[in-house]
């Protein structure tokens, strides 16, 4: 049986870096839209991007193809270069002196991707793309939100 086809929009925004935070994904499949959105109060821009893909991933519920749109370069090439599963494979470091940035996210991230047959692709932000114009904007109201949650991984890790 072939797999459902999804495709995940997604991204994260920070007021400051770091600052409040808050990711969006918008998930579309058969004619469908999903949104989830959610921000802390205390994190940086990359991990609200890498929290846009780990929730929408997350939020599947069954295995699927799925593409993921991200104007994230450090996401799309970290899982199409490979360099995330070397940083994984090193006990999270970028090289003999540098550690990983984010592993806590990474983690997650690569579990999940290995649920699915995941394909990522590379959109310019804030370029009309609809659909990445809309995550954009809901990254953004997130981060607004009152009453933010602890992003534990990364305050416990400041």
């Amino acid at each position: 049986m072939p797999f459902k086809k999804v495709t995940i929009y997604t991204d994260g925004a920070c007021s400051g870096n770091p600052g409040p935070g808050g990711y969006a994904a918008i998930m579309v499949s058969a004619g469908n839209e999903k949104v989830i959105t959610g921000g802390f109060r205390n994190t940086t821009n990359n991990r609200m991007e890498m929290m846009a893909v780990i929730n929408a991933l997350k939020a599947l519920k069954e295995s699927c193809s799925v593409q993921i749109v991200s104007d994230s370069e450090y996401i799309v090439n970290a899982v199409n270069k490979g360099w995330a599963v070397r940083w994984r494979d090193s006990d999270w470091k970028r090289n003999k002196k540098e550690k990983a940035l984010n592993p806590d996210l990474w983690e997650q991230l690569l579990s999940l991707v290995d649920l699915h047959d995941v394909t990522f692709l590379w959109t310019r932000g804030h370029n009309g793309n609809e659909y990445n114009e809309r995550c954009d904007q809901l990254a953004v109201e997130a981060a607004q939100q009152p009453l933010l949650t602890c992003d534990i991984g990364y305050e416990k890790n400041s």
